[in-house]
Parts: C-alpha cells; sequence; structure tokens
C-alpha cells in the first residue's frame, strides 16, 4: 500500500492536486474520491470496483484521510475532498500511541468543543483521567498550548491538521465495534479466535525459538555460489544479452521475427523455448504453450484434473474480487465436492483445512490444496512428462532460427564514409590552401631560375 501512496504523490506520473472547496474553506493540495478511484483504474488497468476496493484499504488504513466526514475512514466515489496522511502517521512506522498522548488530544478535543466529545470518548477520557491524575496538569496545559498554537494557523491549515489527527486516532484508538485494523490487518491473522494471549507461555515459547534459531545449520556461502554459477551456466544459452537474439535482434534490425516465433500460441516453438521447459516445474507452467503441452500429455495419463484444478486456483488469486465466491463455489462443485466430476486428491488435513475456508471465501483459501496439487504434479507427472515421446518429438521438430544477419553493436559500428565534423573539414581546407600555396611559391622560384 506504501507503494501505492509514494507512486500516487509522484510528482510526473501521480495525482494532480488542486485545491478543494469545503463549505467556505479552500483547502490546498487535496484531491477528490473521484480522482483517486480514476487514477487507480488508468494506473493498475483495473475495474472501477477493484479501484474502489483498493482506495477504501487506503483510507481504512490511514494512508489518505477524508477531510468533509473525518469521522468515517471510507472512500466516496464523489467529490468528497482527501489529502495524504504524513509518512510519521504511518502504520508500517509504528509509532507509539501512548496514553498520554491519548489524553492530550482527547482533553484538546473537549476544551475546543466545550464538552461535546462522543459516548465512548467521555468513558475513555474518564478513565484515563484516574489512571493518569498525577499527571493530568501536564495534559491539559499541552492541550491548551497546542490550541492556542493552532489558532494562530489559517483556517484551512487547522481544519487539515484536526482531521489528519483525527483519522490517526480512529485507527489506533478505534470505536467499540470497530475491527482494529493493527490486529487485523493484510499481513496478519483474520482469524480472531486465534489471537495470542501475552503470558509466560508465550514468551518461553517465542525465547525456544530463537534459540533453536540461532542452533540451525545456514547455507554456506560456497554452496550459494556453486548454485549461482550452475545457474548461470543452466541459462546462458538462453540469455538474448550473452547469446544474442535469433533470428536477429529486433531492436537493431527492425525484424520482428524473433518476437513473432516466440509469442504466446505458435504453430511450432523454437528449440530454446522447449528446452526451458526441462530447467523447472514452475518454467513450464509460466509458459503458455507449455502448460497446452502437459495437459495433452495429462489427458493421455488420466490426471488433466490437477492441472485443471491448478489453473483455477490461480485464477482466484488474481482474478476480480468481484467474482470470488462465484468461483470458489465453482471450485468445490467441480473438483472438491463428493462425487465430483473432476475430483482430485487431496489428504484429508488438508482437505478439511480447505473446506473450513471455503465457509468465508476469499483470495487465498484455495492456497493449501493448490500447494498439494502442484507438489503431487512436480514430484510425480513432471518428470515422467520430460521422459515421454510427446516431450521429445516436441524437441526433436523444434525450430532452430538461422541467423539472417550479422549485425554489430551500434555503438562500435565504423562509419566507412563518415563526414568530417566542421571543426575537421576546416582544419583540412587550411591545411590544403597552406600546401597550395607552398607549390605555388616553389614554382615560382623554380621559373626565376630557369630564366636566369
Amino acid at each position: 500500500m506504501e507503494r501505492v501512496i509514494v507512486a500516487m504523490q509522484d510528482p510526473d506520473m501521480g495525482m494532480k492536486m488542486r485545491n478543494q472547496r469545503l463549505l467556505i474553506t479552500v483547502i490546498p493540495h487535496a484531491m477528490t474520491g473521484r480522482d483517486i478511484i480514476e487514477w487507480l483504474i488508468q494506473k493498475y488497468t483495473i475495474c472501477e470496483e477493484e479501484a474502489l476496493h483498493v482506495g477504501g484499504m487506503l483510507v481504512k488504513y490511514g494512508y489518505i484521510y477524508p477531510l468533509k466526514e473525518p469521522r468515517s475512514l471510507v472512500l466516496r466515489p464523489d467529490e468528497s475532498p482527501y489529502r495524504f496522511q504524513t509518512p510519521y502517521f504511518w502504520t508500517s512506522t509504528r509509532w507509539p500511541a501512548s496514553e498520554l498522548d491519548y489524553a492530550i488530544y482527547l482533553a484538546k478535543k473537549n476544551i475546543r468543543k466545550q464538552g461535546e466529545l462522543m459516548e465512548y470518548e467521555k468513558e475513555r477520557y474518564s478513565v484515563l483521567h484516574k489512571r493518569i491524575n498525577h499527571t493530568w496538569d501536564f495534559v491539559v496545559m499541552q492541550a491548551r498550548e497546542q490550541l492556542r498554537a493552532s489558532k494562530q494557523r489559517r483556517k484551512a491549515d487547522r481544519i487539515v491538521l484536526e482531521c489528519q489527527e483525527q483519522a490517526y486516532w480512529l485507527i489506533n484508538r478505534p470505536p467499540p465495534g470497530v475491527h482494529n485494523v493493527l490486529d487485523v490487518g493484510l499481513e496478519r491473522p483474520n482469524n480472531f479466535s486465534v489471537r495470542v494471549t501475552l503470558n509466560s507461555d508465550y514468551y518461553k515459547n517465542e525465547i525456544e525459538t530463537c534459540r533453536r534459531a540461532l542452533g540451525r545449520n545456514r547455507v554456506k556461502s560456497s554452496i550459494c555460489l556453486e548454485g549461482f554459477v550452475k545457474y548461470s551456466e543452466q541459462y546462458l544459452n538462453h540469455d538474448p544479452i550473452m547469446q544474442g537474439c535469433l533470428p536477429s535482434n529486433p531492436w537493431i534490425s527492425d525484424d520482428t521475427a524473433h518476437w513473432t516465433m516466440n509469442s504466446e500460441v505458435v504453430p511450432t516453438p523454437t528449440r530454446l523455448r522447449v528446452e526451458r521447459w526441462s530447467f523447472s516445474f514452475m518454467e513450464l507452467l509460466n509458459d503458455s504453450m507449455g502448460r497446452r503441452e502437459f495437459m495433452t500429455y495429462l489427458e493421455k495419463e488420466f490426471s488433466a484434473e490437477n492441472l485443471c484444478f491448478w489453473q483455477a486456483c490461480e485464477d482466484i488469486r488474481h482474478g476480480q474480487s468481484s467474482k470470488i465466491i462465484e468461483k470458489v463455489e465453482e471450485i468445490y462443485k467441480n473438483f472438491l465436492a463428493p462425487g465430483a466430476a473432476r475430483w482430485v486428491n487431496i489428504d484429508s488435513k488438508t482437505m478439511d483445512k480447505t473446506l473450513e475456508g471455503i465457509r468465508h471465501p476469499h483470495r487465498f483459501v484455495m492456497d493449501d490444496a493448490q500447494m498439494h496439487i502442484y507438489f503431487l504434479m512436480k514430484k510425480d507427472s513432471y518428470p515422467r512428462y520430460l521422459k515421454s515421446d510427446l516431450y521429445k518429438n516436441m524437441l526433436a521438430k523444434a525450430v532452430v532460427p538461422q541467423e539472417t544477419k550479422k549485425s554489430v553493436f551500434p555503438f562500435m559500428r565504423r562509419q566507412r564514409h563518415a563526414s568530417p565534423s566542421p571543426a575537421q573539414a576546416v582544419t583540412q581546407a587550411t591545411e590544403e590552401d597552406g600546401h597550395a600555396k607552398g607549390a605555388g611559391q616553389a614554382g615560382t622560384n623554380s621559373a626565376a631560375g630557369s630564366h636566369a
């Protein structure tokens, strides 16, 4: 999300900020909800629903905050004004939200609005008053001092700072009944029943885990370098920079035959392309033509449902969010349900975990089942495919492009009939004039001598 925010703030390719009117106050350097959605659609080539979802998450996690309704961290696809949150308040910085700072915020809000706090804010205000009563004079003094300093600013700046501060505390001290995004985030567990209790057993397990990690054997640098050399040797002939492109480099010769012969689907692939399928199972799956040939082999082996299931799971992971529930139900009906037409062989533990996750479908609900089928194909079907006649025949009839033109790297090319530079032309003309004058003078002297 932070990468998206940085891209949105790029001065050249980012969003165009402009003044937005909030009632009678003009807010500088703001954007509307509609501007955010249109930028996301254009930048990442996604539909409007997905752009609204991504923009809503940016607001929900506090990277963008609203100015019109600051109590509601929701992205509205209209002309409502928004601003970017200061990086100091981003959740990744883990700026400590202490009770003292929250007490100062509530006291400042209580003084400014003359006691008109929300009910949950009143309860928290009284709890903090009892808990840090020994420093309450300092809290009130700080609140009054910050209010006095804010009165010296312009009205637009005061509104921006109030909305910015309120958005921060809505995330770090959410109202009752609202999910805390710091506990339930993108990279955090989404199951409320597995929250960790910070007791002595928890810290003992953490200490034991760290001890085991310290005693674990690590890979030696010599082994890493050996693997790197082996990888480089394997891919050496397939590197267009090291070995060049066949039949010619399209960037130099303007011949598009290289791209045509290596397009996604061709009648006969090149030999280098077919050889890459044997490097790793992922190389085969990443190539659309390799997947098609592998599917043909699996159909002969009566196990094509494994690859179909893997492709359906990939479609869920990288497809549209609006169709996730529909696709999960379709996968369950075709591959996982008892008596399914294309039932896949998954162990009971993985099946139980997958069926439990299907009750609340999301984008990664099929990850465990997909990984199980992936390793099943990698260890069983893939080695047999490389030894099969289907792959050997494909490798035998693969095309080896012939080099059409030997092209020299353009920066090293010599011009046979290169025209001289203006400075060289002037120098050459001067030298020629000098030679002509010298020759004329010598001729005159010789003529005078002969006459004498």
